[in-house]
């Protein structure tokens, strides 16, 4: 199973375009920006059809079956019916609370191939190979925590269970099955306790998750993901998050659940200044993995440097005698050969930005190095797709100090200034280390060694 985080913002969004609060003010300088709450599973069944779950280039030619949670405007935009049509209408079967689907009657014509489906809690619609079952959601359109049939909350099921939650006070306890391989659940308040909504704050969040696990509702390694964010929420959300084993994920991630997620490996970038520790931390996550450890060094020789063919021969002897060695500055070739069940660390992106632009000779003229770094970040990018091993990058954080006093530092700044941006969008987990402390900015732990 496929889980596509189309959108994981609140009504208003994160940041709120009209607002100034230092929340919003830290996503914007930050590229922290979430669209409203949408999920599309294995490409075929789209969850809440909102303004925003359509956009920024998302294909949605594959889906079959719309599922409805409410009929609040950020959840529902029946217009995305006349877009449906205007591709040539592939048969589609449309199914939430009676009212949210009501709403979408008129944007269909009478022959239009679409189905309407309202829905009750415990009712069931099978969408392909997705079987989809209604859940009550403490949350009535109209106002209050009750339950009163106008919004629902999902359980999928396909070759893994995913369970979608958002909006709602409360989860239906009694009603769940799982176990959960995946959860979406909603924590728009984030420190804001005195809202008095239908909505889960993060005091509400922790509770929620702690009934999951003591009611046995997730997997062993099922994951909690935190969506319908708000600015309410504190910018240091994804580390309070994992004190209670949960996470918040980009809009655009791919959950990867099932026979997909033994398809392919876990993806941590280790992010740190200069002697911080980034090194040891993914060497020690490294030797944590089950199976065996591929070191991918991009680092040059420089034998004519004494200094540097010491700090090298450090970074070997520290090494376990089991692991493999390969030096290369071909990533995507080094992550295309490792097996499912082994381990690549690539240690480090700085090293391999240099090395790509010293081949190409490329330090005095920006667009030439750019484009040397653009091709091979496609195709590093590609490959991290595709891995089917696990896989650790090691990286310097260039955004912490001055502006370089020099045009090839500048020019190195810029590149891997964005390298680690796009390398990080495309990992599941990420970590910035400062003294030493690996400090979660994505994602969840992972297992190391002793």
């Amino acid at each position: 199973m496929r889980v596509a985080l189309l959108g994981t913002g609140s009504a208003d969004r994160w940041p709120n375009p009209w607002c100034t609060c230092p929340r919003c003010t830290w996503a914007r300088a930050h590229g922290q920006h979430r669209s409203r709450t949408s999920a599309l599973v294995d490409e075929v069944l789209l969850i809440d059809p909102g303004p925003d779950a359509g956009g920024a280039g998302i294909d949605l030619s594959g889906v079959r079956g719309v599922l409805i949670t409410h009929d609040h405007p950020d959840h529902l935009d029946p217009a995305f019916l006349l877009a449906w049509s205007w591709a040539g209408g592939e048969p589609l079967v449309v199914a939430g609370p009676a009212q949210a689907v009501d709403r979408c009657r008129d944007w269909v014509g009478p022959d239009a191939p679409v189905t309407f489906h309202p829905l009750v809690a415990g009712d069931r619609l099978q969408v392909a190979h997705l079987a989809a079952r209604a859940l009550p959601a403490a949350h009535a359109t109209g106002g209050g925590r009750e339950h009163d049939g106008t919004a629902l909350l999902y359980e999928v099921v396909g070759d893994a269970r995913l369970l979608h939650a958002t909006d709602t006070a409360a989860l239906p306890l009694p009603e769940l099955a799982g176990p959960y391989d995946l959860v979406l659940l909603e924590c728009t308040f984030g420190d804001r306790t005195d809202h008095g909504t239908a909505h889960l704050d993060l005091p509400g969040f922790s509770h929620e998750v702690a009934q999951l696990r003591a009611g046995g509702h997730l997997a062993q390694d099922g994951r909690v993901v935190a969506v319908h964010l708000s600015h309410h929420n504190p910018v240091d959300l994804p580390a309070r998050l994992a004190a209670l084993g949960a996470e918040a994920l980009a809009d655009g991630t791919v959950v990867r659940l099932g026979a997909d997620r033994g398809a392919r490996g876990r993806r941590l970038l280790v992010t740190g200044g200069a002697r911080s520790g980034k090194s040891a931390r993914a060497e020690a996550v490294a030797a944590g993995q089950a199976g065996p450890v591929t070191y991918v060094a991009t680092a040059p020789g420089h034998p004519e440097d004494p200094e540097w063919v010491q700090r090298v021969a450090a970074h070997r002897a520290r090494r376990p005698a089991r692991w493999s060695t390969v030096e290369t500055l071909d990533l995507a070739a080094a992550l295309g050969a490792a097996p499912a069940g082994t381990c690549v660390l690539v240690d480090c992106l700085a090293l391999w930005v240099t090395g790509l632009v010293d081949d190409a000779a490329a330090w005095q003229s920006r667009d030439a190095a750019g484009a040397a770094v653009a091709a091979a970040t496609s195709a590093l990018l590609g490959a991290l797709a595709q891995a089917a091993a696990d896989v650790v990058l090691v990286t310097n954080e260039v955004g912490s100090g001055v502006v370089p006093a020099t045009p090839a530092g500048r020019l190195f700044q810029d590149l891997l200034g964005r390298v680690n941006a796009e390398v990080a969008a495309a990992c599941d987990d990420v970590e910035l280390v400062v003294c030493g402390l690996p400090q979660p900015l994505k994602g969840r732990p992972w297992t190391t060694s002793t």
